[in-house]
């Protein structure tokens, strides 16, 4: 091992566990290129930081994220806090000269994103924002298919992002539903996602046409707003004002000429983190669903014509699909966990190097800028260019 580098994780929760498990798992399974030390787990709540650092397997625990940034014994901070501070946090690490891996979205808007991105290029820091369905198996898989030509010339790009988890009107108001802390709704949070997927799969996108909508548009009010509250969080009697979006939709146009068809809701019942794919091609089409994650259907126009067909591709066979020759035999699949643990894998080896890998700040200030031109084209109802 060349050095071992020591971790810094801010936040605790939903991310909080994901990443954790990430930082502990990635050493066991992935030839990294420096030690990991789980040094310090950082979060307002010394009860419940403290409990989480005893679960999740850190050295130390703190309350305030400052002591991190500002500690000699820190080469890493992982941010997986709510939205409204990830830049501050980032930019403050950037500058005390800690490589950086942020949950997403990147930012609050693009003047934030902006700053983020000055910060880490003048400060010469690895930088990496945390979409980790860039690094499934099968998604990987389609990005090495699209760049060996095997779809043609690239013609439709559709993604659907659905979940649930908000739609009983008496679901109360969380931080993740208050755009002072999370800057949008569905649109930042899940949307995000799907854009940076395109983006990855397809291309820089030209222009867009959207459209946003609330549905609920009280709740009740949690205590301290709801900020430290998840997914399962319990209601109160008060209500408050839902001021982020239920559900965003937009088309648009790839600079590469291909059409793009997104949608992102959290009121499509019985979804519960459906993502589905699909890509449309000259020579052929590819097609994913994240409930079955470990596969990829292909239908390839260059086949006989009595033997077309979607066919499916198993992406587990280590040494061929991505990712997999760190895991189990052929057909033994892999879950959503593993997407987090491929990141850290590339990030740790990414800091060894002293080079960002994808997707880096600008990646996700490049999401951050088509996010902000689908608010605007749904607000003034008119075509945006990103």
């Amino acid at each position: 091992m060349a050095e071992t580098l020591r971790v810094a994780m801010i936040g605790y929760r939903f991310m909080g566990k994901a990443h954790s498990n990430a930082w502990r798992q990635a050493p066991h399974f992935f030839p990294l290129k420096a030690g990991v030390e789980m040094h310090t787990i950082c979060g307002r709540d010394a009860d419940a930081v403290e409990a989480a650092r005893a679960q999740l397997g850190w050295q130390n625990a703190c309350t305030d994220w400052r002591d991190v940034i500002n500690s000699p014994d820190i080469d890493i901070v992982d941010i997986t806090t709510p939205n409204d501070s990830h830049a501050e946090i980032a930019i403050a690490a950037a500058q005390a000269g800690k490589h950086v891996l942020c949950e997403k979205p990147l930012a609050m808007n693009v003047k934030q994103g902006e700053r983020m991105v000055d910060a880490a290029k003048k400060a010469q820091i690895v930088n990496m924002i945390c979409h980790n369905y860039r690094r499934i198996p099968a998604i990987a898989q389609a990005k090495k298919m699209i760049e060996e030509g095997a779809l043609g010339r690239i013609y439709h790009y559709r993604a659907r992002y659905a979940q649930d988890w908000p739609s009983d009107p008496k679901f109360p108001l969380v931080w993740r539903l208050q755009k002072g802390v999370s800057g949008s709704g569905a649109h930042g949070d899940i949307n995000a996602h799907i854009i940076d997927l395109g983006r990855y799969l397809v291309g820089e996108l030209y222009e867009v046409s959207g459209l946003l909508d609330t549905f609920v548009k009280e709740r009740p009010i949690m205590d301290a707003g709801g900020k430290g509250q998840g997914l399962a969080a319990k209601s109160a009697q008060r209500t408050g004002r839902v001021t982020v979006d239920d559900a965003s939709l937009f088309i648009g146009r790839f600079k590469n000429g291909a059409l793009a068809n997104l949608e992102a809701t959290r009121f499509a019942l019985g979804r519960k983190n459906h993502i589905e794919l699909e890509i449309n091609g000259s020579q052929g089409s590819l097609y994913f669903d994240f409930e079955d994650m470990n596969r990829l259907q292909f239908f390839d126009n260059t086949n006989p014509a009595d033997r077309q067909g979607f066919r499916n591709i198993l992406v587990t066979k280590g040494g061929i699909h991505p990712y997999f020759g760190s895991w189990w035999p052929e057909g033994h699949i892999i879950g959503y966990e593993h997407t987090f643990i491929h990141t850290v894998a590339d990030f740790v080896n990414a800091c060894v190097s002293g080079k960002s890998v994808q997707p880096t700040f600008e990646d996700g200030l490049m999401n951050q800028r088509v996010l902000e031109a689908v608010e605007k084209s749904a607000r003034t109802r008119k075509w945006v260019k990103v």
